[in-house]
Formats: C-alpha cells, sequence, structure tokens
C-alpha cells in the first residue's frame, strides 16, 4: 500500500497537486532560497546610525518650529501694514483740516478745530499703540532711506541736505518704513 492509500483508508483525503501548483511551490522554495544568501550580504544596521538620523530629524523639526514662529511674529507685527496705510490719508486728511481753520476768529470754529485735534490726537494714540512712529524729518538732515526730496531750495542759514519743509509726513510701522516723508531739501 502506498502512502496516498493509507491516508484514504484513515479518512484523510490525499493532497491534489496540479502542475501549476507545483511549479508555483518549486519558485518559492528556490526564491526562498535566493533570499538568505542575499541577506547574508546586508550589513546590520548600526545603532549609531539611528541615534544620528534620529539627531538630524530633531534637529529639522526645531529649525522648522522657529522658522514657523518667525512668520507667525511678522505676520502679527506687520498684518495690518495695508490697514494703516489707508488710515494713513486719513491722518492726513485731519491735519488739512485743522491747519485749513485753525487761523478763524470764530468761537464755534475754534470749538470745532478742538474737536478735531481731540480726535486726530486719540486717532494717533491707537495707531502709535499698533507699533506706529512718526519719521522725524523737519531740520534733520535729508536721509534717503526716510525721506522722499520733492525738491531742492537754497536757503541762508540752513546748512546743506537739511530739511527745510514736509509735504507729507513719513510713518515707520514697527521698525520698517510704511511711507517715506516727502520732503524739501536745503541745496547752496
Amino acid at each position: 500500500m502506498n502512502e496516498s492509500e493509507e491516508k484514504v483508508e484513515e479518512g484523510i483525503e490525499p493532497e491534489v497537486v496540479t502542475e501549476g501548483e507545483a511549479e508555483a511551490q518549486a519558485e518559492a522554495q528556490d526564491s526562498d532560497e535566493s533570499v538568505e544568501p542575499a541577506l547574508d550580504n546586508v550589513e546590520p544596521i548600526v545603532e549609531e546610525d539611528f541615534k544620528s538620523k534620529f539627531m538630524y530629524l530633531a534637529a529639522e523639526m526645531e529649525n522648522m518650529r522657529r522658522r514657523y514662529e518667525r512668520e507667525k511674529e511678522g505676520l502679527i507685527k506687520f498684518g495690518n501694514e495695508k490697514v494703516l496705510s489707508g488710515l494713513l490719508d486719513v491722518v492726513d486728511n485731519l491735519d488739512r483740516s485743522i491747519e485749513a481753520v485753525s487761523g478763524e476768529e470764530d468761537e464755534k470754529i475754534k470749538n470745532i478745530v478742538t474737536g478735531l485735534d481731540m480726535v486726530r490726537s486719540q486717532f494717533m494714540e491707537v495707531l502709535t499703540k499698533n507699533g506706529l512712529e512718526e519719521v522725524e524729518a523737519l531740520g534733520k538732515e535729508f536721509d534717503p532711506n526716510f525721506h522722499e526730496a520733492l525738491a531742492q531750495q537754497p536757503s541762508e542759514g540752513k546748512e546743506d541736505q537739511e530739511v527745510l519743509s514736509v509735504f507729507q509726513k513719513g510713518y515707520i510701522l514697527n521698525g520698517r518704513l510704511l511711507r517715506a516723508a516727502k520732503v524739501v531739501v536745503v541745496k547752496n
């Protein structure tokens, strides 16, 4: 009696293997054998490699965190730059209004000028709290980083390159120039 007949008598059915399955099993055995020699060629991964990779990734994450914090601070500091720039025109118009009616003798107009001046002061206080500073120009030496020369004019008793008059005030937002002061400069 052969082996398959013994299994039938015991109640176990013999395993029938088709030709395709036999080839697949043979290929699997061949591939298992080819993997073992390939594994012999692989160098063991050293713990130091993992440490160096970990340290590199940790440093990279710290750099990303710092970069994100800088960008966030920049957005907070300069995010309102457009709004403040637009509000500077309102401040200029308040200044022009005050200047236009400040010479009047009528008591009602003097009260209006006082009210406008109070509104302008309150408005500038809010802008100053948000990091806005006025560029000092009148009587200072011309600085192309903060001043824009509209004209040059000779003047006695003044130094060369001194700011003689200001057409439009300049402003700095948190250390960054928002608008340059438009000035007339002395040219002797």
